[in-house]
Protein backbone atom coordinates (compact mmCIF):
# COMPACT_ATOMS: atom_id res chain seq x y z
CA UNK A 1 0.00 0.00 0.00
CA UNK A 2 2.91 2.14 0.87
CA UNK A 3 3.98 2.49 -3.07
CA UNK A 4 1.13 2.87 -4.13
CA UNK A 5 0.43 6.12 -2.01
CA UNK A 6 3.35 7.63 -3.18
CA UNK A 7 3.03 6.86 -6.36
CA UNK A 8 -0.36 8.10 -6.36
CA UNK A 9 0.38 11.44 -4.61
CA UNK A 10 1.51 14.55 -6.63
CA UNK A 11 1.76 17.10 -3.26
CA UNK A 12 3.30 15.48 -0.70
CA UNK A 13 4.13 16.90 3.40
CA UNK A 14 7.40 15.04 4.74
CA UNK A 15 7.96 16.18 8.54
CA UNK A 16 11.59 15.14 9.59
CA UNK A 17 11.58 15.22 13.20
CA UNK A 18 14.38 15.91 16.00
CA UNK A 19 15.85 12.48 16.31
CA UNK A 20 15.85 11.78 12.73
CA UNK A 21 18.06 14.69 11.69
CA UNK A 22 19.79 14.83 15.16
CA UNK A 23 23.18 12.26 15.33
CA UNK A 24 24.34 10.85 18.26
CA UNK A 25 26.05 13.69 19.96
CA UNK A 26 22.85 15.17 19.18
CA UNK A 27 24.04 17.61 16.59
CA UNK A 28 22.73 18.42 13.52
CA UNK A 29 23.58 15.05 11.05
CA UNK A 30 24.60 17.17 7.80
CA UNK A 31 24.88 13.68 5.84
CA UNK A 32 21.62 12.81 6.43
CA UNK A 33 19.75 16.19 5.35
CA UNK A 34 22.45 15.91 1.88
CA UNK A 35 20.96 12.06 1.45
CA UNK A 36 17.46 13.09 2.05
CA UNK A 37 17.39 16.68 -0.01
CA UNK A 38 18.98 14.34 -3.26
CA UNK A 39 15.71 12.10 -2.90
CA UNK A 40 13.21 14.90 -2.87
CA UNK A 41 15.31 16.31 -5.99
CA UNK A 42 14.34 12.62 -7.09
CA UNK A 43 10.71 13.53 -6.31
CA UNK A 44 10.55 16.78 -7.99
CA UNK A 45 11.95 15.43 -11.58
CA UNK A 46 9.02 12.84 -11.16
CA UNK A 47 6.77 15.75 -11.51
CA UNK A 48 5.85 15.73 -7.14
CA UNK A 49 5.59 18.75 -4.91
CA UNK A 50 7.13 18.84 -1.58
CA UNK A 51 6.57 20.83 1.27
CA UNK A 52 8.76 19.33 4.07
CA UNK A 53 8.41 20.69 8.09
CA UNK A 54 11.59 20.14 9.94
CA UNK A 55 12.06 19.78 13.97
CA UNK A 56 16.07 20.87 15.06
CA UNK A 57 15.79 24.54 15.93
CA UNK A 58 16.60 23.17 19.27
CA UNK A 59 19.43 20.96 18.44
CA UNK A 60 21.12 23.21 15.56
CA UNK A 61 20.63 25.92 18.31
CA UNK A 62 22.84 23.89 21.21
CA UNK A 63 25.18 23.27 17.82
CA UNK A 64 25.91 26.53 17.70
CA UNK A 65 25.37 27.85 21.80
CA UNK A 66 26.64 24.81 23.51
CA UNK A 67 26.94 27.04 26.36
CA UNK A 68 23.60 27.22 26.85
CA UNK A 69 22.58 24.04 27.30
CA UNK A 70 21.77 23.76 30.64
CA UNK A 71 19.60 27.13 30.60
CA UNK A 72 15.98 25.83 31.74
CA UNK A 73 14.81 29.48 32.14
CA UNK A 74 12.24 30.09 29.11
CA UNK A 75 13.76 33.02 27.50
CA UNK A 76 17.06 30.70 26.70
CA UNK A 77 15.51 28.14 25.66
CA UNK A 78 13.15 30.69 23.32
CA UNK A 79 16.61 32.43 22.58
CA UNK A 80 18.32 29.16 21.78
CA UNK A 81 15.65 28.06 18.71
CA UNK A 82 16.42 31.70 17.42
CA UNK A 83 19.80 31.13 16.73
CA UNK A 84 19.05 27.52 16.05
CA UNK A 85 16.50 28.19 13.14
CA UNK A 86 19.15 30.14 11.48
CA UNK A 87 21.53 26.87 11.53
CA UNK A 88 18.76 24.50 10.37
CA UNK A 89 17.67 26.50 7.43
CA UNK A 90 21.62 27.00 6.55
CA UNK A 91 22.08 23.33 6.61
CA UNK A 92 18.90 22.62 4.73
CA UNK A 93 20.34 25.52 1.98
CA UNK A 94 23.18 23.62 1.56
CA UNK A 95 21.57 20.45 1.25
CA UNK A 96 19.50 21.23 -1.31
CA UNK A 97 21.91 23.72 -3.31
CA UNK A 98 23.73 20.96 -5.07
CA UNK A 99 20.54 20.04 -6.47
CA UNK A 100 19.61 23.66 -7.67
CA UNK A 101 16.74 23.58 -5.52
CA UNK A 102 16.12 26.86 -2.93
CA UNK A 103 14.05 26.50 0.14
CA UNK A 104 11.53 29.06 1.75
CA UNK A 105 11.20 29.17 5.49
CA UNK A 106 7.97 29.72 7.24
CA UNK A 107 7.45 30.00 10.79
CA UNK A 108 4.10 29.37 12.51
CA UNK A 109 1.94 29.50 15.79
CA UNK A 110 -1.80 27.83 15.78
CA UNK A 111 -2.68 31.35 15.48
CA UNK A 112 -1.90 31.55 12.22
CA UNK A 113 -4.36 28.46 11.42
CA UNK A 114 -7.59 29.98 13.33
CA UNK A 115 -6.97 33.66 11.36
CA UNK A 116 -8.95 33.12 7.83
CA UNK A 117 -6.63 36.27 6.48
CA UNK A 118 -3.54 34.63 7.95
CA UNK A 119 -4.51 30.80 6.66
CA UNK A 120 -4.93 32.50 2.71
CA UNK A 121 -1.33 33.95 3.12
CA UNK A 122 -0.23 31.06 4.05
CA UNK A 123 -1.82 28.92 1.64
CA UNK A 124 -1.26 31.57 -1.32
CA UNK A 125 2.48 31.46 -0.27
CA UNK A 126 2.94 27.61 -0.17
CA UNK A 127 0.88 27.34 -3.38
CA UNK A 128 3.31 30.26 -4.87
CA UNK A 129 7.08 28.38 -3.35
CA UNK A 130 5.96 24.99 -4.69
CA UNK A 131 4.65 26.01 -8.16
CA UNK A 132 8.15 27.41 -8.86
CA UNK A 133 10.11 24.79 -7.26
CA UNK A 134 11.27 25.95 -4.06
CA UNK A 135 11.05 23.71 -1.10
CA UNK A 136 8.99 25.78 1.52
CA UNK A 137 10.47 24.19 4.71
CA UNK A 138 7.92 25.15 8.01
CA UNK A 139 8.68 24.93 11.54
CA UNK A 140 6.69 26.53 14.15
CA UNK A 141 7.54 29.79 15.33
CA UNK A 142 9.30 28.40 18.88
CA UNK A 143 11.09 31.94 19.58
CA UNK A 144 7.78 33.37 20.38
CA UNK A 145 5.28 31.07 20.72
CA UNK A 146 3.52 30.50 24.29
CA UNK A 147 1.10 28.64 25.24
CA UNK A 148 -2.27 30.14 24.44
CA UNK A 149 -0.39 30.13 20.71
CA UNK A 150 1.82 26.92 20.97
CA UNK A 151 0.21 23.76 18.66
CA UNK A 152 2.89 22.39 20.47
CA UNK A 153 4.47 19.52 18.11
CA UNK A 154 5.47 18.91 14.59
CA UNK A 155 3.49 15.86 13.93
CA UNK A 156 0.48 18.12 14.38
CA UNK A 157 1.60 21.05 12.37
CA UNK A 158 2.69 18.98 9.40
CA UNK A 159 -1.00 17.77 9.66
CA UNK A 160 -2.22 21.69 9.70
CA UNK A 161 -0.08 21.83 7.06
CA UNK A 162 -0.92 19.14 4.91
CA UNK A 163 -4.62 19.97 4.91
CA UNK A 164 -3.98 23.65 4.41
CA UNK A 165 -2.14 22.95 1.21
CA UNK A 166 -4.59 19.98 0.49
CA UNK A 167 -2.01 17.51 0.05
CA UNK A 168 -2.08 14.31 -2.05
CA UNK A 169 -0.01 12.54 1.22
CA UNK A 170 1.49 13.66 4.66
CA UNK A 171 4.89 11.24 5.72
CA UNK A 172 5.83 11.41 9.05
CA UNK A 173 9.62 10.65 9.38
CA UNK A 174 10.63 9.11 12.99
CA UNK A 175 12.75 6.93 15.08
CA UNK A 176 10.91 4.24 14.85
CA UNK A 177 9.70 2.08 11.38
CA UNK A 178 5.47 2.84 12.28
CA UNK A 179 2.96 1.80 15.07
CA UNK A 180 3.66 -0.92 17.15
CA UNK A 181 0.84 -3.31 19.23
CA UNK A 182 3.48 -2.16 22.05
CA UNK A 183 6.51 0.02 22.62
CA UNK A 184 9.55 -2.00 20.49
CA UNK A 185 12.00 -0.44 22.81
CA UNK A 186 10.81 -2.14 25.55
CA UNK A 187 9.89 -5.27 24.27
CA UNK A 188 11.39 -7.71 21.15
CA UNK A 189 7.78 -9.06 20.77
CA UNK A 190 6.32 -5.76 19.53
CA UNK A 191 4.67 -6.32 15.98
CA UNK A 192 4.44 -3.81 13.33
CA UNK A 193 1.36 -2.75 12.34
CA UNK A 194 1.51 -1.65 8.84
CA UNK A 195 -2.22 -0.74 8.02
CA UNK A 196 -4.97 1.12 10.13
CA UNK A 197 -7.96 1.99 8.94
CA UNK A 198 -9.32 2.99 12.45
CA UNK A 199 -7.84 5.30 14.98
CA UNK A 200 -9.92 4.46 17.70
CA UNK A 201 -9.73 0.61 17.57
CA UNK A 202 -6.02 1.43 17.55
CA UNK A 203 -5.97 3.40 20.11
CA UNK A 204 -7.67 0.55 22.51
CA UNK A 205 -5.31 -1.82 21.70
CA UNK A 206 -2.07 -0.49 21.90
CA UNK A 207 0.62 1.14 24.67
CA UNK A 208 0.96 4.37 23.50
CA UNK A 209 3.68 5.21 25.50
CA UNK A 210 5.85 8.31 26.26
CA UNK A 211 8.33 10.47 23.68
CA UNK A 212 11.95 9.86 24.12
CA UNK A 213 14.61 11.48 22.99
CA UNK A 214 15.13 15.03 21.83
CA UNK A 215 11.41 14.92 20.29
CA UNK A 216 8.17 16.80 21.54
CA UNK A 217 5.76 14.13 20.17
CA UNK A 218 5.46 10.37 20.98
CA UNK A 219 2.90 8.11 19.41
CA UNK A 220 -0.07 9.97 20.65
CA UNK A 221 0.34 13.31 18.74
CA UNK A 222 1.23 10.97 15.75
CA UNK A 223 -2.33 9.43 15.67
CA UNK A 224 -3.34 12.60 16.77
CA UNK A 225 -1.90 14.34 13.61
CA UNK A 226 -3.51 10.66 11.14
CA UNK A 227 -6.98 11.86 12.65
CA UNK A 228 -6.78 15.33 11.19
CA UNK A 229 -5.48 14.57 8.24
CA UNK A 230 -7.78 11.33 7.07
CA UNK A 231 -10.67 13.89 8.46
CA UNK A 232 -9.78 15.64 4.97
CA UNK A 233 -9.47 12.69 3.07
CA UNK A 234 -5.45 12.64 3.11
CA UNK A 235 -3.84 9.54 3.35
CA UNK A 236 -0.70 9.50 5.89
CA UNK A 237 2.65 7.09 6.27
CA UNK A 238 4.91 6.75 9.38
CA UNK A 239 7.91 5.10 9.02
CA UNK A 240 11.34 5.38 10.04
CA UNK A 241 13.53 8.28 8.05
CA UNK A 242 16.90 7.78 9.94
CA UNK A 243 17.24 4.07 7.68
CA UNK A 244 19.02 4.82 4.22
CA UNK A 245 17.43 6.17 1.47
CA UNK A 246 14.00 6.13 3.11
CA UNK A 247 12.04 7.81 1.12
CA UNK A 248 13.05 5.85 -1.66
CA UNK A 249 13.13 2.25 -0.03
CA UNK A 250 9.33 2.87 0.71
CA UNK A 251 8.57 4.11 -2.76
CA UNK A 252 9.86 0.64 -3.62
CA UNK A 253 8.12 -1.18 -0.77
CA UNK A 254 11.47 -2.48 0.71
CA UNK A 255 11.04 -0.78 4.16
CA UNK A 256 7.92 -0.98 5.93
CA UNK A 257 6.00 1.66 7.78
CA UNK A 258 2.32 2.10 8.70
CA UNK A 259 -0.21 3.30 6.47
CA UNK A 260 -2.82 5.21 8.03
CA UNK A 261 -5.91 4.98 5.17
CA UNK A 262 -9.49 6.21 5.30
CA UNK A 263 -12.05 3.92 6.45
Amino acid sequence: MIPQLIEQARKIVIKVGSNTLADATGHINHRFLEDFASQVAELQKKGKQVVLVSSGARIAGLSAMDKWARKRDIHYKQALCAVGQVELMQAWRNAFAPHGIHIGQLLLTADDFRDDLRTLNMRNTLFTLVDEGVIPIINENDSVCVDEIKIGDNDNLAALSAILWSADLLILFSDIDGVYDKNPKEHQDAQLITEVRNIQQLRDRISIGETNGFGTGGIGTKLEAAEKVLHYGIPMILAHGGKPRALEQLAAGTQQGTAFLAG
